[in-house]
């Protein structure tokens, strides 16, 4: 028997001789902590107790995905709103993820498998940029709006943003007649979140169609849970007008006989059968908003501390409180209420008493507080604190590393985005294009031929860099190690395909040599001449240790 197991039965044993009756209660309670062990967790997890004085207040769901989230997913998107618009922190880590993950936005570089094809690189190549030259004078007007107010990268920018703020957006791909000589009828209509909800005949998640089907917030499912239809609200239900009695339209999600897809549904999925999407800063809001609060406080605070007044008390009571005022408060000699502004100087009545409050500010624990807050959001973000808050006042090694962690969250977004966005329209386009005889694409209506076809690489603005001749000098080691190549490594550094690069500069070097000049020769000590060792990195690396 352990000591502690010796001890508590020594004190049982003492109160039943003393309390008998408050001994029986005790053992009574005991058997019933021991049942309810029974009942709620008899593993060796502790988190599972019920009975521990820590967790026995830990209220959970058990709900699914939907149950857990569709009815609290309306109020987070109104207060993720607010918080966009009135906190400045929460604004910045959406546009700060915004700007670096669509950026200028995500270019098309289509890349056909010519082995399925059974084509040369050069047909590959040229096949390639008839596709990049259809796509960019489509994409690159506000015809492929449906509002015609942004061409394809301002809507990226607008449904990634859309989709972090309210947790969902959707995009409706209609086929709007020709007009004004555009070639194409595929257009592009964002949906904000609000609007798709449930029909009238089924106003509660989960209500069961005529079909069988079962709807869940406006996303109409099957029995696999695979979206069928959408229902879509003809106007926002908190639209200017002020009309509430909206209708629901019902759109296919794909077509019946091309199996188009009609309706793009964008939201991180993060449990299985999910019909909805929770909004980015739902896990931090609270944080943000008491934060939000606490700052606001401080400045308050801060702003009475530098309004201090002097209060001079004239025996003969003279002051402004003696010109006439009746109601006990201060007023000049025009009879207005006197304002207490930054070092004004005011007399009081003879026999008044006045204290003084000291704020204690500015309060010198408040950056740290706040820094150690934000850090813990970061975290919940995906975000290191660094770039957070734009704060970049440690060595080099510890911002680059900073800036990798961060770069491994954006391409995480941009790979989900170009396929969950980028990559539908595409396809659409593409199939249009083909129909219209503007693409030649023979076998295309074979899936397998089709899948070739399509292939392409979604690139973006490239990564900032601390210091670009450290990370050319390590790109152009790898490229000799041969752990790397030219693509990517042209990828990375400026967010153009290499084959882009490569033809511009071939026709760069041509006009040089044709012109009497000289193409420019690596340069020396970069490790691209292998009788010249690249430069060592250990000065820097020292330089850095004294900064931390």
């Amino acid at each position: 028997m352990s000591i502690k197991s010796a001890i508590s039965n020594g004190i049982e044993s003492t109160i039943a001789v003393v309390a008998p009756i408050r001994a029986v209660k005790r053992r009574r309670a005991h058997r019933q902590m021991a049942i309810a062990d029974a009942l709620f967790g008899t593993g060796g997890y502790t988190g599972a107790s019920m009975t521990r004085r820590t967790t026995a207040a830990w209220m959970t769901n058990a709900a699914d995905a939907d149950g857990s989230s569709l009815p609290d997913i309306p109020k987070l998107r109104e207060r993720s709103r607010d918080m966009l618009r009135n906190m400045p922190l929460a604004a910045g880590a959406i546009k700060t993820v915004t700007q670096s993950v669509i950026g200028t936005g995500l270019m098309l570089s289509s890349t056909p498998d010519i082995e399925a094809l059974g084509w040369t690189e050069e047909e590959g190549l040229k096949f390639a940029a008839l596709v990049e030259r259809e796509w960019n004078s489509w994409t690159e007007d506000t015809d492929c709006d449906a509002t015609r107010t942004q061409n394809f990268y301002g809507i990226q920018s607008l449904a990634f943003r859309s989709a972090l703020e309210s947790g969902d957006v959707f995009a409706l791909l209609p086929m709007l007649p020709k007009s004004h000589g555009r070639p194409y009828c595929t257009q592009i209509q964002i949906v904000e979140a609000d609007r798709v909800a449930n029909p009238t005949r089924a106003t509660l998640d989960g209500a069961r169609m005529e079909s069988g089907n079962r709807v869940y917030s406006g996303v109409e499912k099957n029995a696999l849970g695979a979206p069928v239809r959408y229902h879509i609200l003809d106007r926002h239900p908190g639209g200017a007008d002020g009309i509430t009695n909206n209708k629901t339209i019902p759109y296919a999600a794909f077509g019946t006989k091309t199996g188009r897809r009609n309706v793009i549904h964008l939201f991180d999925r993060l449990r299985p059968d999910q019909s909805r999407g929770v909004p980015y800063l739902a896990p931090v809001m609270e944080l943000f908003h008491q934060l939000g609060k606490y700052t606001d406080a401080e400045v308050q605070a801060a702003v009475v501390s530098s309004c201090f007044t002097v209060f001079v008390k004239t025996p003969a009571g003279e002051g402004a409180q003696s010109a006439g005022s009746q109601s006990g408060v201060a007023q000049d000699e025009y009879g207005n209420a006197l304002k207490l502004e930054s070092g004004s100087i005011v007399d009081l009545a003879d026999g008044t008493d006045v204290s003084f409050a000291n704020p204690g500010r500015p309060n010198t624990a408040f950056d740290a507080f706040v820094m150690s807050i934000l850090r813990q959001i970061g975290v919940a973000l995906g975000l290191p604190f660094e770039v957070l808050i734009k704060h970049f006042t440690a060595s080099y090694s510890a911002a680059r590393a900073a800036l990798l962690e961060a770069w491994k969250f954006y391409l995480n977004r941009r790979h989900w985005f170009a396929a969950g966005f980028c990559q539908p329209i595409f396809e659409a386009w593409f199939a249009e294009a083909v129909s219209l005889g503007r693409i030649p694409a023979p076998g295309f209506d074979m899936p397998d031929l089709r899948k070739a076809y399509l292939g392409c690489e979604w690139t973006g603005d490239a990564p900032q860099s601390i210091d670009p001749v450290k990370d050319a000098r390590a790109n152009l080691i790898n490229l000799q190690m041969c752990v790397t190549n030219r693509r990517t490594i042209t990828k990375q550094t400026s967010g153009e395909p290499w084959e882009a690069v490569e033809r511009q500069l071939a026709y760069e070097n041509r006009k040089l040599i044709a012109d009497g000049l000289e193409p420019p020769q690596p340069v020396k000590g970069t490790g691209g001449d292998s009788s010249t060792p690249p430069e060592s990195d250990e000065g820097s690396d020292r330089e850095d240790e004294r900064k931390d």
